[in-house]
């Protein structure tokens, strides 16, 4: 895709409107292609050096390389390169429908499912199957790239997803999830037990210091923005918690990185956990028994409600259990009740 980016004689084809940036205190020392991917997901890092050496960035003024180390305080300026979009093209993948009106429609989407295609996963994702199952009739608002879609979980976070029909309701459900109007209640199986049987956790979130692809809590970062999430225990195992999630913000990764503040991470979170699976051995403390009941973070969003954009009703849509984490909380249950 980064090919097309550039002219036949190989120099890049760049847009005309510049982007400045300035060098924050916490990202001093960074490299120049580390920080402007950083700042620009949606662009791998190969591609940006390609833009760099191409003469699409300055630093001060000045043309840089991807190597340079940046101070605090200066300016990099950066212009960027259209990416072509395309519409998502139909696959025929099998949709669980919640709910389904000519306005609105609910998922139950499942983990390991891309929401709309980005970097590595242009298809087996949300919005194909739903241009294979709903074709036109659904809404722009969000761009060809995201049909319908009017918010989105992690790959591997599964549960409850809203997909507007049409424009007037995205806009609507858009305007709700900005106020913070929409209850979403989530689930999570975490490792450790909370100190607490119910809080408020209040810590601001922005991005990790050294890893692109992680949030972490940043007090003292002018870039990060506040974040809450209430949660309740709702059962208690040797080891192990079943939690109730309320979150009160939608920040990147929020509730993954929030119990892991709390020293609970998710189960099976490899990035904030640091445990990429989880054996009915580990949970019956029996090493020979290697029987894998779970290989992604034991996240579920369970529970929405949201006022119908036509209607004026308040609709609640509830997303069932999946079975890797039933199976579980099936295996704490018999094995590790407290």
């Amino acid at each position: 895709m980064a090919d097309r980016c550039f002219r036949r004689n190989g120099s890049m084809s760049l847009g005309s409107e510049p982007v400045a940036l300035v060098v924050a205190e916490t990202e001093a020392g960074h490299r120049l292609d580390a920080f402007l991917a950083c700042h620009f997901p949606v662009y791998s890092r190969v591609h940006l050096r390609r833009v760099i050496a191409a003469g699409g960035a300055t630093v001060d003024g000045r043309g840089g390389k991807p190597a340079y180390r940046l101070h605090a305080g200066q300016q990099v300026t950066i212009v960027l390169p259209d990416i072509p979009r395309q519409a998502p093209q139909p696959e025929n993948i099998p949709l669980e429908i919640l709910y389904e009106d000519e306005h609105v429609v609910a998922i139950n989407k499942p983990p390991g499912m891309v929401v709309h295609p980005a970097r590595g996963h242009w298809s087996g994702t949300l919005a194909s199957a739903l241009q294979f199952h709903f074709g036109p009739s659904l809404s722009a608002v969000g761009g060809l790239n995201r049909p319908g879609i009017v918010h989105r979980l992690d790959r591997d976070t599964s549960g409850v997803i809203l997909v507007a029909r049409t424009d007037q309701a995205h806009s609507a459900l858009g305007k709700q999830f900005a106020a913070r109007s929409i209850a979403k209640e989530y689930f999570a199986i975490v490792a450790g037990n909370p100190t607490r049987d119910r809080d408020l956790i209040d810590c601001p979130i922005g991005f990790h210091p050294q890893v692109r692809e992680k949030m972490a809590i940043r007090r003292d970062d002018a870039g990060s923005r506040s974040a809450q999430t209430f949660y309740e225990v709702q059962e208690r195992f040797d080891g192990f918690a079943a939690v109730k999630l309320l979150p009160k913000t939608g920040r990147t990764h929020q509730i993954r990185v929030h119990l892991n503040h709390i020293g609970c991470p998710v189960l099976c979170d490899r990035q904030y956990g640091g445990r990429a699976k989880i054996t009915r051995g580990d949970i019956r403390r029996q090493a020979d028994d290697e029987l894998i009941l779970l290989d992604r973070q034991a996240l579920h969003a369970r529970r929405v409600a949201f006022i119908h954009p036509a209607t004026g009703q308040c609709v609640e849509i509830e997303a069932p259990l999946p079975a890797d984490m039933t199976a579980v909380l099936a295996e704490l249950r018999a094995y590790r009740s407290e």
